[in-house]
């Protein structure tokens, strides 16, 4: 995965784009336009991003794609407008917020289809700490990133809570199930 190259100025310029445009979305109700030509090489190459906002350790708001499909510098600064205004979770961001979010942005590696036989087996499989899931059966789909073992690192615990955010029981078991995982490069 190219992203893993990326300089502390690469990164640092991300948080930057991704503190810019939260502010200049507040004003302007659309995120920061971005003349990606600007950029890095890198950070002009297509990447899948999720842009996570927290404030006192407690989620603000969470936005982001699966799939790359625009350069990442921009999609850094979609998701990050996104996560402070569109997140149906949460009210829009206010201005007397802006000052205590911490911003943490997750560039995704491609997912990649699990193969497994039944739960146990697919439990089995998982890394703890590393893998990013995506879950889905039917219409039901969702995601966690990897992130999210920091609160739920049991296995078992971290599949049933998958379930449960992608709308379904978390006992539920169908052959159906299709599991895909990915990894991420974490900024900060």
């Amino acid at each position: 995965m190219p992203f893993t190259q990326l300089s502390s100025d690469d990164k640092k310029i991300l948080l930057d784009i991704a503190r810019q445009s939260i502010v200049y979305g507040m004003e302007h109700r659309r995120p920061l336009p971005v003349d990606v030509q600007q950029y890095s090489t890198l950070l002009q190459t297509n990447g899948a991003s999720f842009v996570t906002l927290e404030i006192n350790h407690q989620l603000r708001g969470c936005i982001g794609t699966l799939e790359a499909y625009q350069p990442l510098v921009k999609d850094v600064a979609d998701h990050a407008f996104a996560a402070a205004f569109q997140d149906p979770r949460f009210m829009p961001l206010s201005m007397e917020e802006i000052d205590q979010l911490d911003i943490h942005i997750s560039i995704l590696t491609a997912a990649r289809p699990m193969e497994f036989r039944s739960e146990d087996d697919l439990i089995s499989q998982l890394r703890p700490g590393i893998d990013g899931l995506i879950l889905e059966s039917g219409t039901h789909k969702g995601t966690f990133l990897p992130s999210v073992w920091e609160s739920l690192p049991n296995p078992q615990d971290f599949l049933r809570h998958l379930k449960q955010k992608a709308g379904l029981s978390p006992e539920y078991w169908s052959d159906d199930i299709k599991v895909s995982r990915y990894t991420t490069v974490s900024i900060p």
